[in-house]
């Protein structure tokens, strides 16, 4: 199955967070126990160096096991350092092996204009 489209927009400054259900044709929550994921934030998808890195080891990603939850977070203080502007990204789900690509889309960010 390929990634769905889904667009983000967050706010230069501001602490942004998403929470995102995963679940099978059912509608029942897929377990993410024992999975990692990350989520990478670039200018363009070729581009080796990405502006934002999301990742269960940074705690930027919280998956919520048997529930099926994923929670991308993050703080005014790292988003503050994210330039204004449209990138792309995708959310990877690893277990084991097994590298499923999940979301895919564009990342927008609105400048901040209160400092």
């Amino acid at each position: 199955m390929a990634a769905k489209t889904y667009n983000i927009s967050a706010e230069q400054g501001a602490t942004f967070g998403r929470s995102i259900l995963y679940t099978n044709a059912a509608s029942a929550p897929i377990d993410l126990t024992g999975f990692t994921a990350a989520m990478q934030i670039r200018d363009k998808a070729a581009t080796s160096v990405f502006v934002l890195e999301l990742t269960t080891g940074n705690s930027m990603i919280v998956l919520g096991g048997a529930a099926g939850t994923i929670v991308l977070a993050v703080d005014a203080a790292t988003m503050i350092n994210v330039p204004a502007g449209r990138y792309v990204y995708d959310l990877e789900l690893y277990d084991g092996a097994t590298t499923k690509r999940l979301i895919e889309g564009s990342f927008n960010v609105k400048a901040e204009v209160t400092r």
